[in-house]
């Protein structure tokens, strides 16, 4: 999005077209919209601008609900803004510490420092990027405590007492939305944030596969699992990481939210032959290096050696796991699975691997599946063999 674009999509027509447009659907629909809108007198430039507005939109409904309807954004403003549940999550560190002032460093859309906000925070919101800051202005104009301003975020004066959020920009700007740059070139700079993290209550934002290795002494690693995705990695420090805690794996979902937390990493319980139920980690709990602690509660083993698979005679109901009851087990080989999988009229099969390079939905093809049942095939080595586990998904 350019400068243009916002000045048009902001102006007193911009803004009531795109409320008037009907929900986006698909391709066709946005021809006919734009052959419509562009008879009715308004500019090419102004249909374009809104009808990449209200795609964007109905996009950000994953991660902004029914806000998005509201909202403005940006193609790499989008990509990168935390979802709702998960920037919830964040302001209520700094609530729960009493750090009354946040200053979001690298702010986007706005997506942090509207949870802030809402929870009576009082925000300096910065970003570089003129275009994106003129969003997030927008998305933050019901916030009377959040003021917005341009300009780099190495060069902001952090006062005293003020707590700091820093979402450094993973991508570089392009006509395509950006792409993807490594950790050394993150905009405000590792160093930067790292060091702002050593004087500061400061929450950093990383992609959930970060180096632990880069990870600082004295801070807490959070990483957070959403509706079965593992959305990133929060390194807190200061009074916004709590005392003998330094790893820590959310799941947030239908159900609420979760927590398993640790002062460090968990050691692995031993492996133990394949029992009736097979469990599998929620990706935050496996980056956390939290395998063992869960497989200690739920009286679990590890199926095999390095892989984050647990296994146990008793069924489990963790919002940290998912769980399957084994109903066979097969070796590893196509020909004899497939012919299993027909015997039994399983035409709707998931399939999941661990420790074996395959790719599930070419294995899946490759199945000729037909039949009313289902079942979930695990494909992974038990008792130091390849093989594939047919489950029902608890």
């Amino acid at each position: 999005m350019q400068e243009t674009d916002v000045l048009e999509l902001l102006s007193a027509e911009g803004l009531r077209l795109l409320d008037a447009l009907p929900p986006y659907r698909s391709g066709q629909d946005v021809l006919r919209l734009s052959s419509e809108l562009r008879r009715a007198g308004h500019s090419p430039a102004l249909v374009a601008s809104v009808l990449t507005q209200a795609r964007l939109r109905e996009r950000a409904r994953d991660k902004f609900g029914d806000f998005a309807t509201r909202m403005l954004f940006t193609q790499a403003g989008l990509e990168q803004a935390t979802r709702l549940p998960v920037a919830a999550l964040h302001a209520g560190r700094y609530a729960a510490a009493g750090v009354a002032r946040v200053v979001d460093l690298g702010c986007g859309i706005g997506g942090d420092a509207m949870a802030l906000a809402a929870l009576d925070r009082e925000v300096l919101a910065v970003d570089r990027d003129p275009v994106t800051a003129t969003v997030a202005a927008y998305n933050l104009a019901p916030f009377p405590a959040v003021r917005v301003q341009v300009g780099d975020a190495e060069d902001v004066l952090l006062e005293d007492g003020a707590g700091v959020f820093l979402d450094p920009a993973r991508r570089m700007p392009d006509s395509s939305g950006g792409r993807r740059v490594g950790a050394d070139e993150w905009s405000p700079s590792l160093d930067f944030c790292f060091a702002t993290a050593e004087r500061h209550a400061t929450g950093i934002k990383l992609a959930p596969g970060f180096d632990r290795g880069r990870i600082p002494e004295e801070t807490e690693a959070q990483w957070v699992t959403v509706d079965g995705e593992t959305v990133e990695l929060t390194v807190w420090s200061g009074a916004l990481a709590r005392a003998g805690i330094t790893r820590s794996a959310v799941v947030l979902g239908a159900g609420g939210s979760a927590e398993l937390t640790a002062p460090g990493d968990s050691p692995d319980e031993p492996v133990v032959p394949l029992g009736r139920y097979l469990h599998e980690p929620a990706g935050s709990v496996i980056r956390a290096r939290l395998v063992g602690r869960l497989a200690r509660d739920l009286g679990a083993g590890m199926l095999s050696s390095g892989i984050a698979y647990l296994t146990g005679d008793a069924p489990a109901s963790s919002p940290f796991a998912a769980s399957f009851e084994v109903r066979e087990v097969f070796p590893l080989d196509e020909r004899r699975i497939a012919r299993e999988l027909r015997a039994r009229g399983i035409g709707r099969l998931e399939v999941k691997k661990r420790g074996v390079d395959i790719d599930p939905a070419t294995f899946r093809k490759r199945m000729a599946l037909k039949g009313d049942a289902e079942a979930t095939l695990i494909l992974t080595p038990v008792a130091g063999r390849r093989s594939a586990v047919l489950a029902s998904r608890l």
